[in-house]
């Protein structure tokens, strides 16, 4: 078998990087270990920018999206109880953000791949890349079968514990890191939203986010520690918390009902330089992680494949190796920004372990000069809502 690019992963980097090199006329084939329905079925952010829309727009997969998305044009914080709103529109002259799970995302991409014939292996095991500096290839099983399949280039889109970023070699790259000292513990319920737009809470407890996945359907976040027992936190416990959190005004509006998941996801920031070796590439989540504080991780892998797709059309039509030589560079000045985001937005509305009364000050005299400088508003929307593609 034969492919001009061989995709590690067929997660939002690798489905949108197929749906690109396939509309720029490249042949590809997207390996992945799982099957359809486990990657359907994990739920993950649902904040979309401007980029992500108009590209799914761009493809033709955006008529569910149009139809069922939930455009938000604003978002709010909350100091210990007190709310205010970030009006995202006014500030960036944009649409706002679009409310529409990764869910419901990955089954839009995975439709249309079969509409389009774009070819997909599902339960692909013990994949190998091979030679990746020289001639590479790769070999996996399914079905009790070897496969082996020669490629111009890899991408690895195969997320943190992929088998893309460790077939790079360690002499050649370099790791960033930050483990951050507690998780987030959050429930989906059949519920309506608290407040039509999401809702990031700072108080002495510790950060709460209120969010959704559709008009009828709720996500709620209370942070937690890391090794937190799930067990110890019926929904009732978890209700009464997150009113605490949110605040007696919003608390007054939040409808209670059975969750029907309850998860505890850790938070970390991690950054490996450089994006590519050889003829091998990494895209989203392999090549990069940044905490669920402000719905980027999604968004970062989509900027990634547009901007690799972009390298990949170059030299193939044009053979121009400019692209690809630059991708890494063009990756990672937008990766950095987006992790310093992130990490701010954590850094102001949690608390950690070793913040004392002067860090608590700091945080609260953060969000009280949010509440009323426009500059500082801005600089949030404009992170928030989704940086340019440089």
């Amino acid at each position: 078998m034969r492919t001009q690019i061989a995709i590690i992963g067929a997660g939002p980097a690798g489905m949108f990087l197929a749906h690109l090199l396939r509309a720029g006329g490249i042949d590809a084939v997207a390996l992945e270990r799982r099957d359809r329905a486990y990657i359907e079925g994990r739920v993950r952010a649902g904040v979309l920018e401007r980029t992500t829309t108009d590209l799914m727009a761009r493809l033709g997969i955006a008529q569910r999206l149009r139809r069922e998305g939930v455009i938000h044009t604003g978002t709010n914080l909350s100091c210990d109880g007190a709310m205010f709103r970030i009006d995202m529109a006014d500030l960036t002259g944009s649409d706002g953000v679009t409310v529409y799970g990764q869910q419901e995302v990955m089954r839009d991409l995975f439709d249309h791949a079969e509409a389009c014939g774009l070819e997909i292996v599902f339960e692909a095991s013990d994949v190998v890349l091979h030679d990746i500096d020289t001639t590479p290839s790769v070999t996996w099983q399914a079905n009790g079968r070897y496969f082996h399949l020669d490629c111009d280039f890899i991408v690895g889109c195969d997320g943190f514990h992929g088998i893309a970023r460790g077939t790079m070699p360690q002499s050649a790259t370099r790791s960033f890191e930050r483990i951050y000292p507690f998780g987030w513990l959050g429930i989906l319920a059949d519920v309506p939203p608290a407040n039509h737009e999401l809702i990031y809470a700072n108080h002495e407890r510790g950060f709460a986010l209120a969010s959704m996945r559709s008009p009828t359907r709720s996500r709620y976040y209370l942070q937690c520690d890391v090794d937190e027992d799930i067990a110890a936190w019926p929904d009732e416990r978890f209700w009464d918390e997150l009113c605490l959190r949110l605040g007696p005004d919003v608390g007054r509006q939040l409808v209670r009902g059975p969750s029907f998941e309850k998860t505890v996801a850790p938070l970390r920031s991690f950054v490996i330089e450089p994006m590519r070796h050889g003829r091998l590439f990494l895209a989203g989540d392999a090549a990069h992680i940044v905490p669920p504080t402000g719905a980027k991780g999604m968004n970062l892998a989509v900027s990634d494949v547009i901007m690799l797709a972009e390298a990949l059309g170059l030299f193939y039509h044009e053979n121009d190796p400019g692209g690809i030589d630059g991708y890494s560079a063009r990756a990672l000045d937008r990766v950095w920004k987006v992790e310093r985001f992130s990490w701010w937005f954590t850094s102001i509305t949690h608390r950690f372990p070793t913040t004392c009364g002067f860090d608590r000050r700091m945080q609260m005299a953060e969000l009280a000069y949010l509440r009323t400088s426009r500059a500082a508003q801005t600089s949030l929307a404009e992170n928030y809502v989704g940086l340019p593609l440089n």
